[in-house]
């Protein structure tokens, strides 16, 4: 069964930085992408970035270019989203989430809440 935990939210100021990890377990994760998602209140859920459990290829949300690095360290099964100069848009849950066999994301996490502070 794959298990995907976040970690790393929390309250921050604007334009400070904080990052997050998904820890992922129970598959071989192959050529798959692993993508972060957020919601804010009131507010359909949104692709922030993903990237390839093999290769270099990532994208980005234009809202978060710039700014949001995505990055993996296969050895740990692990995604990290580092996010700098965070803003007040920025406040949401955010999830890790794992593409299947079926090309769409079938896994998903439980969360963590980022808030930034204006």
């Amino acid at each position: 069964q794959v298990q995907l935990v976040e970690s790393g939210g929390g309250l921050v100021q604007a334009g400070g930085s904080l990052r997050l990890s998904c820890a992922a377990s129970g598959r071989t994760f192959g050529s798959y992408f692993m993508g972060w998602f957020r919601q804010a209140p009131g507010q359909e859920r949104e692709f922030v970035a993903r990237i390839r459990w093999s290769g270099s290829s990532a994208d980005y949300a234009d809202s978060v270019k710039g700014r949001f690095t995505i990055s993996r360290d296969n050895a740990k099964s692990s995604v990290f989203l580092q996010m700098n100069s965070l803003q007040p848009e920025d406040t949401a849950v955010y999830y890790c989430a794992s593409e299947g066999t079926s090309g769409t994301y079938e896994y998903w996490g439980q969360g963590t809440q980022v808030t930034v502070s204006s």
